[in-house]
């Protein structure tokens, strides 16, 4: 082992292996027997390619390399595709990027328009689809400009036939209850159907309600009534029972935490296993499941706090974790008696897993009523890889197994990954923060005696939203360098109910900002940071506390790394950002314009002449959430033009990187930023000046 300073190791993590290697891997499906899902290539523009897996372990692209199956709506988008039978030569819906169109296919087949052209600047936009008989029922988003700043959205019915391709009265419209909406959930019997839908200012983890209508014999809707929701309830998701008519399974939170609940055909509630836990997630993304029925009655689910572990619902309130070593499960599908969903932990990169659930495998009660049967029974599901790590499938005979250890990561760079852990920092306020600390790791290289490494503080976006413990190449293209990371879950993060994530209300620029520094020095108080070398570092939401984190503690944050940030909430209330988020900042910072002093007091624009630390700003020049205007007005008013920074712009990329290149561009710009303010040289970085 060698001895050389925090910083200055070499790691075979380099920029090119994290863009590589980080591809992102979504809205997984069962069809037939044959496994679904889609995943960015990153080398292919951020293309996102719809995958099968076949039984006999052969993993091939559905589509051909010119079709990009994604949505757009809400800007985050929303489920892109649907199997429309049981197998795969019954064919499919998607949504394509380039046009937002949904066409129909089959493997083998090309593709067939069922939507109009775009006639507005904008576009329509669909997602979360649902067939009936001959028609497939989905959520329309149209936009009336390209910023979609100006947007209607509808439940609409596209006949299979492409009838409406080149005839747009020949779509249907069923439904437009609220202004933002999920896609339909038609019942198991064609009867009803539910959605779920809000209006402004609320977002939907503030409050959302729950809709049922009848389906009419001429195939229309009648008159939507509120099942759930309300007033302080957010419901996230709803499915309805396959073996009990009328009968609504809903994730809400009237109790603080997103729990799973059952209504009655009669409109009764029933908590199903009320914990201080969630099994949800905020719902960024239309038409996102944690939570599936299964054929004979039980729930598949996701449930914890800091973690998401795969677990069944048994119908006696019952939970029975499924044994695995993966602590991140979303993206659920089923088949009734199989799950498949995304999976990743401390050891294991992103994959996706079949469980077996057939039988009574799993979960539940024994007759004789004992817990010890019933786990005995959950150590017997079967777990096959479908996707490595590396996007590889998984090898027949090799992944087929229930033998967890060997879905860890066995790549090469295993040994340079860090070893995260969950802790617990005292905020400014008396309460408790949630961190996850990576402290530097190479099997290679020791610091000198003495020395205390650098750390940066790392802060998610949303901001309500949270940051996942595990394997994960970004924080260890740092930690194998000698530079650790901190992830903190500020107030406001999700995982630990709604009193948390509250805490952000009209307090945002303030508590993540205090949350973050109270980490910070948290870390050098416990001896295992070097006080002088701490940096900030974060994308979007992550990208306004990085930057007014430099100007409220200008003694703590020697440099910055910010990506897509917002920095102007005045602009952005107002005509700045895209219609989903148009009125987020209400709850964030209050209502206008009443808290205006108050938008103004925490903007980073107007405190950019208090910045005294380095920085770099990384900015998509497509980006509709966050646009580049905002991060060349804050350059406009630093302080005297002394503050040594770097601006970084990416044509073609948006709110989120995807491209292969931009990703390299930027982790070797952070580094070089980094070791030119910590002290150290980075080796095989190129250097990138930061000029005041």
């Amino acid at each position: 082992m060698q001895t050389a300073p925090y910083g200055s190791w070499t790691s075979p993590l380099t920029a090119h292996v994290v863009a590589a290697g980080e591809a992102l891997v979504e809205w997984v499906g069962l069809v037939g027997d044959q496994v679904w899902w889609t995943e960015t290539r990153p080398a292919e523009g951020g293309r996102s390619a719809l995958v099968a897996h076949a039984p006999d372990g052969t993993v091939s692209e559905v589509l051909g390399a010119g079709w990009n199956v994604r949505s757009r709506v809400i800007e985050y988008g929303g489920r892109p595709w649907l199997a429309l039978g049981r197998g795969p030569a019954d064919g499919f819906v998607f949504t394509h990027w380039d046009d937002q169109r949904v066409y129909r296919s089959a493997p083998g087949a090309e593709p067939v328009p069922l939507s109009p052209r775009p006639e507005l600047p904008g576009g329509a936009r669909h997602c979360d689809f649902a067939r009936v008989g001959d028609e497939v029922w989905c959520l329309r988003e149209t936009a009336a400009d390209a910023a979609s700043t100006v947007v209607r959205r509808e439940l609409v019915a596209l006949p299979l036939d492409g009838a409406a391709a080149d005839d747009p009265a020949a779509v249907r419209v069923l439904a437009a209850s609220h202004h933002l909406m999920t896609g339909p959930k038609v019942s198991p019997d064609g009867l009803r159907v539910a959605w779920i839908g809000w209006d402004h200012p609320h977002m939907p983890w503030d409050t959302t309600e729950l809709m049922c209508a009848d389906v009419l014999p001429e195939g229309t809707l009648g008159p939507a009534r509120r099942a759930a929701g309300g007033p302080g309830i957010s419901v996230g998701q709803v499915e309805w029972a396959p073996d009990r008519p009328g009968t609504l399974y809903v994730l809400s939170d009237p109790d603080g935490w997103w729990n799973l609940h059952e209504i009655g055909p009669d409109g009764a509630v029933r908590a199903l296993c009320p914990r201080a836990e969630e099994f949800g997630e905020p719902l960024w993304r239309i038409g996102a499941r944690w939570f599936l029925p299964l054929d004979d009655g039980r729930l598949c689910v996701v449930h914890g706090t800091a973690d998401r572990r795969l677990a069944v619902l048994g119908r006696d309130g019952s939970l029975v974790d499924v044994p695995a070593p993966h602590t991140e499960w979303a993206a659920l599908a089923t088949d009734g008696r199989r799950v498949a969903g995304t999976a990743a932990g401390p050891r294991q990169r992103t994959q996706v897993i079949l469980v077996d659930l057939d039988g009574t495998e799993l979960g539940g009660t024994d007759p004789d009523g004992t817990a010890d049967r019933a786990a005995d029974r959950a150590g017997r599901a079967r777990l096959t890889v479908v996707r490595g790590a590396h996007g590889d499938d998984g090898a027949p005979g090799h992944s087929d197994r229930s033998d967890h250890s060997d879905h860890a990561d066995h790549s090469d760079h295993a040994d340079w990954l860090p070893h995260g852990r969950h802790e617990v920092f005292e905020g400014a306020d008396g309460q408790q923060v949630h961190a996850f600390v990576y402290p530097p790791r190479n099997p290679e290289f020791a610091a000198p005696q003495g020395e205390l490494p650098p750390y940066l503080v790392q802060v998610h976006g949303g901001p309500t939203t949270r940051s996942r413990l595990v394997v994960n190449h970004e924080i260890a293209y740092f930690t194998s360098r000698g530079i650790g990371v901190v992830d903190v879950q500020y107030g406001g993060s999700t995982g630990f109910g709604r009193p948390y994530r509250e805490r952000l209300r009209g307090g945002w620029g303030v508590v993540d900002v205090q949350d973050c520094a109270a980490v910070a020095r948290g870390l050098v108080a416990r001896g295992q940071a070097d006080p002088g070398r701490i940096g900030i570092r974060g994308g979007s939401a992550g990208g306004w506390t990085a930057a007014a984190s430099l100007a409220a503690e200008p003694g703590l944050y020697r440099v910055a790394g910010i990506y897509y940030p917002l920095l102007d909430p005045e602009e952005w209330r107002e005509r700045g950002t895209h219609d989903f988020e148009s009125r987020y900042l209400e709850s964030l910072l209050g209502p206008w314009p009443q808290a205006a002093e108050h938008y103004a007091r925490v903007s980073p624009l107007r405190r950019a002449d208090r910045v005294r630390a380095p920085f770099v700003i990384m900015q998509g020049l497509d980006d509709a959430v966050c646009p580049p205007v905002q991060a060349e007005r804050f350059l406009d008013r630093l302080r005297g033009g002394s503050v040594p920074h770097a601006f970084l712009t990416f044509a073609g990329e948006g709110h989120g990187f995807r491209r292969a290149e931009t990703v390299v561009a930027c982790l070797q710009a952070e580094l070089s930023a980094y070791g030119e303010v910590f002290g150290f040289e980075p080796p095989g970085v190129p250097r990138l000046e930061l000029s005041a």
